[in-house]
């Protein structure tokens, strides 16, 4: 896939949106960030915590950036100007903000008509949580997800240390955009507004779910064969105090499991749903892997592809993973005097423009964009002055 030549004007900040742009960069998009005076709030966070400090630049590698107050109206009139050669325009706030702003999708249809719009939002543009703030562990609360994050419902729910949320918010963003651009371009349509919620990302994992709770059997934790409350799809502590994983759903894989451990009397047990074998079959495994660190469990499932049982990797172990490694995920891009990498999804062809565009500073392609639009250095030097820029 090759965007090469898709502009794509983008409003979003911090996590999600950006996330969801910076898929539409490493594939070829134009991406042309337009911030504040001030900046992205997310190039703000470094001082505050380690983890918010690394927001900003994995997710905005080989974007432009262009600072315009959207407040003013001559700032308006620049994004308008940029909005006649754009493709895409793809925002992030709250229900009712690009309206008051003068940049909602009715107003810059007016300017082109074939313009494919994106709102992201926590819960989308219409219903009773609207206009409601919100982070990932809202979302994912809401959805369902996290009630299921737990193996019984004696436990309390377990907050993923991934922002499930935000990421599955961008990546659907992405897809959607992608597809309304293959549908104007096939001429299905010609622009089309998109309304992309992330509590309705996360739900559109929950298919199994739904459809059990519509059977009149509700999910509830440790009810179903992924929840963890299963000896045969579980996690289980190596002598090393790390972790394997091990998920033998099907008697196949079981049997290949209990081969490769050598207990061969364990595979009649499997999808037994009496009460104390499966305490005493968790024990047992339990046991059995506290024998032998993790490395040691690598080295012998290695030549055992049937055996379903895979490490737990912290993120800096998965950046060396044999396989992720041979996926050729990451992209190193220049940020400042830094290097810095962020991984990719997978599945871009060889055609995939965008390989190592720099994280752009505040404003860096300001200048050039508007001096496109026809604004000479006197008037960039004024709308400079004036804060419009």
């Amino acid at each position: 896939m090759d965007l090469d030549g898709i502009r794509v004007l983008d409003l979003t900040q911090l996590l999600p949106g950006p996330y969801g742009s910076q898929l539409l960069a490493d594939a070829g998009a134009e991406v042309i960030k337009i911030e504040p005076p001030h900046g992205d709030p997310g190039r703000l966070f470094g001082s505050q915590n380690e983890w918010a400090g690394h927001i900003f630049a994995p997710v905005n590698a080989g974007k432009k950036s262009v600072t315009l107050n959207l407040k003013t109206e001559e700032g308006k009139e620049i994004f308008y100007r940029l909005v006649e050669d754009a493709d895409v325009v793809f925002e992030q706030f709250r229900p009712g903000v690009t309206e008051r702003l003068g940049v909602d999708y009715e107003t810059l249809t007016e300017y082109n008509d074939r313009l494919v719009y994106c709102s992201l939002t926590g819960y989308g543009q219409e219903g009773p949580y609207a206009d409601r703030a919100g982070h990932d562990l809202n979302y994912i609360g809401i959805a369902g997800l996290l009630d299921m994050s737990r193996a019984s419902e004696d436990e309390p729910p377990t907050q993923p240390g991934y922002p499930i949320a935000d990421m599955t918010g961008g990546l659907v963003a992405a897809k959607s955009i992608v597809s309304a651009l293959l549908s104007r371009e096939l001429g299905n349509t010609d622009g089309e507004y998109l309304d992309i919620a992330m509590a309705d990302a996360v739900l559109s994992y929950a298919q199994v779910e739904v459809a059990m709770a519509d059977d009149g059997d509700a999910p509830r934790p440790g009810g179903t064969p992924i929840a963890g409350s299963f000896p045969w799809y579980s996690v289980y502590e190596t002598a090393d105090g790390k972790y394997m994983t091990v998920a033998a759903l099907e008697p196949r894989f079981w049997s290949v499991f209990c081969e490769a451990i050598d207990r061969e009397d364990l595979q009649s047990l499997h999808l037994t749903t009496d009460d104390e074998a499966l305490r005493d079959l968790r024990t047992e495994l339990q046991e059995i892997f506290a024998t032998a660190t993790q490395a040691e469990w690598r080295e012998r499932f290695e030549t055992v592809p049937d055996g379903t049982v895979e490490p737990v990797n912290t993120p800096t172990e998965a950046l060396s993973d044999p396989q992720l490694s041979a996926r050729d995920l990451l992209t190193e891009t220049a940020a400042g005097h830094r290097r810095v990498r962020h991984p990719g999804t997978g599945g871009l062809s060889e055609h995939t423009a965008n390989e190592s565009g720099a994280v752009p500073a505040l404003g860096e392609h300001t200048d050039a964009l508007l001096e496109a639009c026809g604004y000479d250095a006197p008037a960039r030097k004024r709308l400079r002055e004036q804060e419009i820029i």
